[in-house]
Protein backbone atom coordinates (compact mmCIF):
# COMPACT_ATOMS: atom_id res chain seq x y z
CA UNK A 1 0.00 0.00 0.00
CA UNK A 2 1.30 3.47 -0.90
CA UNK A 3 1.07 6.25 1.68
CA UNK A 4 0.95 9.59 -0.12
CA UNK A 5 0.79 12.85 1.83
CA UNK A 6 1.10 16.47 0.77
CA UNK A 7 0.24 19.71 2.52
CA UNK A 8 0.12 23.45 2.01
CA UNK A 9 -0.44 26.56 4.11
CA UNK A 10 -3.22 28.77 2.76
CA UNK A 11 -3.85 32.45 3.45
CA UNK A 12 -7.49 31.97 4.40
CA UNK A 13 -9.56 30.80 7.35
CA UNK A 14 -10.66 27.15 7.59
CA UNK A 15 -14.26 28.23 6.94
CA UNK A 16 -13.23 29.89 3.69
CA UNK A 17 -11.10 26.92 2.60
CA UNK A 18 -13.96 24.53 3.42
CA UNK A 19 -16.33 26.55 1.21
CA UNK A 20 -13.92 25.92 -1.68
CA UNK A 21 -13.28 22.19 -1.07
CA UNK A 22 -16.75 21.22 0.24
CA UNK A 23 -18.41 21.00 -3.21
CA UNK A 24 -16.98 17.66 -4.32
CA UNK A 25 -18.12 18.27 -7.91
CA UNK A 26 -15.80 21.33 -8.07
CA UNK A 27 -12.65 19.34 -7.24
CA UNK A 28 -12.05 19.16 -10.99
CA UNK A 29 -11.30 22.91 -10.80
CA UNK A 30 -8.09 22.28 -8.87
CA UNK A 31 -7.23 18.60 -9.38
CA UNK A 32 -5.38 18.11 -12.68
CA UNK A 33 -5.87 14.33 -12.51
CA UNK A 34 -9.67 14.58 -11.97
CA UNK A 35 -11.39 14.91 -15.35
CA UNK A 36 -15.05 14.60 -14.28
CA UNK A 37 -17.06 13.76 -11.16
CA UNK A 38 -20.48 12.10 -11.29
CA UNK A 39 -22.57 11.40 -8.21
CA UNK A 40 -24.20 8.01 -7.69
CA UNK A 41 -27.66 8.93 -6.43
CA UNK A 42 -29.05 12.23 -5.18
CA UNK A 43 -26.72 12.77 -2.21
CA UNK A 44 -23.89 15.22 -2.94
CA UNK A 45 -22.64 16.08 0.56
CA UNK A 46 -21.80 14.26 3.77
CA UNK A 47 -21.03 10.72 4.88
CA UNK A 48 -22.41 8.17 2.45
CA UNK A 49 -22.08 10.35 -0.65
CA UNK A 50 -20.92 8.10 -3.49
CA UNK A 51 -19.37 9.30 -6.72
CA UNK A 52 -17.35 8.28 -9.75
CA UNK A 53 -14.27 10.28 -10.65
CA UNK A 54 -12.85 9.95 -14.14
CA UNK A 55 -9.11 10.14 -13.52
CA UNK A 56 -6.29 10.63 -16.03
CA UNK A 57 -2.59 10.43 -15.25
CA UNK A 58 -0.48 10.48 -18.39
CA UNK A 59 -1.72 7.68 -20.66
CA UNK A 60 -3.64 5.97 -17.84
CA UNK A 61 -7.36 6.67 -17.63
CA UNK A 62 -9.67 5.04 -15.11
CA UNK A 63 -12.85 5.64 -13.18
CA UNK A 64 -12.25 5.88 -9.45
CA UNK A 65 -15.26 4.86 -7.35
CA UNK A 66 -15.37 6.67 -4.02
CA UNK A 67 -17.58 7.12 -1.00
CA UNK A 68 -17.39 9.86 1.63
CA UNK A 69 -16.60 8.25 5.01
CA UNK A 70 -15.83 11.33 7.13
CA UNK A 71 -17.45 14.74 6.96
CA UNK A 72 -16.72 17.36 9.60
CA UNK A 73 -17.29 20.81 8.07
CA UNK A 74 -14.22 22.99 8.44
CA UNK A 75 -12.12 20.06 9.69
CA UNK A 76 -12.03 16.85 7.63
CA UNK A 77 -13.34 15.12 4.51
CA UNK A 78 -12.50 11.42 4.20
CA UNK A 79 -13.09 8.98 1.35
CA UNK A 80 -12.88 5.29 0.66
CA UNK A 81 -11.73 4.19 -2.81
CA UNK A 82 -13.63 1.07 -3.90
CA UNK A 83 -12.82 0.82 -7.59
CA UNK A 84 -9.72 -0.25 -9.51
CA UNK A 85 -7.56 1.60 -6.98
CA UNK A 86 -8.56 0.85 -3.39
CA UNK A 87 -7.78 2.51 -0.10
CA UNK A 88 -8.63 5.56 1.94
CA UNK A 89 -7.92 9.26 1.84
CA UNK A 90 -8.68 12.43 3.72
CA UNK A 91 -8.33 16.17 3.61
CA UNK A 92 -7.69 17.83 6.97
CA UNK A 93 -7.92 21.54 7.64
CA UNK A 94 -6.16 22.99 10.67
CA UNK A 95 -6.21 26.64 11.69
CA UNK A 96 -2.78 28.24 12.02
CA UNK A 97 -1.53 31.74 12.87
CA UNK A 98 -4.41 32.43 15.24
CA UNK A 99 -6.99 31.13 12.76
CA UNK A 100 -6.19 33.59 9.98
CA UNK A 101 -4.52 30.87 7.89
CA UNK A 102 -5.13 27.16 7.25
CA UNK A 103 -2.88 24.14 6.99
CA UNK A 104 -4.44 21.82 4.36
CA UNK A 105 -3.18 18.22 4.32
CA UNK A 106 -4.14 15.60 1.73
CA UNK A 107 -3.19 12.04 2.76
CA UNK A 108 -4.08 8.76 1.06
CA UNK A 109 -3.28 5.09 1.54
CA UNK A 110 -3.76 3.45 -1.86
CA UNK A 111 -3.41 -0.03 -3.28
CA UNK A 112 -2.86 -0.37 -7.03
CA UNK A 113 -4.03 -3.38 -9.09
CA UNK A 114 -1.52 -5.75 -10.70
CA UNK A 115 -1.94 -4.15 -14.14
CA UNK A 116 -0.86 -0.78 -12.70
CA UNK A 117 2.28 -2.38 -11.32
CA UNK A 118 0.96 -3.40 -7.89
CA UNK A 119 3.68 -2.61 -5.31
CA UNK A 120 6.09 -1.17 -7.89
CA UNK A 121 3.27 0.96 -9.26
CA UNK A 122 2.45 2.11 -5.74
CA UNK A 123 6.06 3.14 -5.21
CA UNK A 124 6.69 4.85 -8.54
CA UNK A 125 3.17 5.90 -9.52
CA UNK A 126 2.00 6.73 -6.04
CA UNK A 127 4.90 8.06 -4.07
CA UNK A 128 6.61 9.84 -6.96
CA UNK A 129 4.16 10.65 -9.77
CA UNK A 130 0.97 11.17 -7.74
CA UNK A 131 2.78 13.13 -5.05
CA UNK A 132 4.11 15.54 -7.70
CA UNK A 133 0.67 15.91 -9.28
CA UNK A 134 -0.98 16.49 -5.89
CA UNK A 135 1.58 19.15 -4.99
CA UNK A 136 0.67 20.93 -8.23
CA UNK A 137 -3.02 20.45 -7.36
CA UNK A 138 -2.49 22.13 -3.99
CA UNK A 139 -0.81 25.10 -5.65
CA UNK A 140 -3.88 25.43 -7.87
CA UNK A 141 -6.11 25.12 -4.80
CA UNK A 142 -4.11 27.93 -3.19
CA UNK A 143 -4.79 30.14 -6.21
CA UNK A 144 -8.54 29.43 -6.00
CA UNK A 145 -8.74 29.90 -2.24
CA UNK A 146 -6.69 33.07 -2.10
CA UNK A 147 -8.35 34.68 -5.15
CA UNK A 148 -11.86 34.34 -3.75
Amino acid sequence: MARIEVGIDLNATVDHVWRVVEPVERHVDWMADAVAIRFVGDQTRGVGTAFLCDTKVGPITLTDKMEITEWEPGRVMGVRHVGVVTGTGRFTLTPIDGGTRTRFVWAEDLRFPWWLGSRLGELVGGKIVMKAIWRRNLRKLRTLVEAA
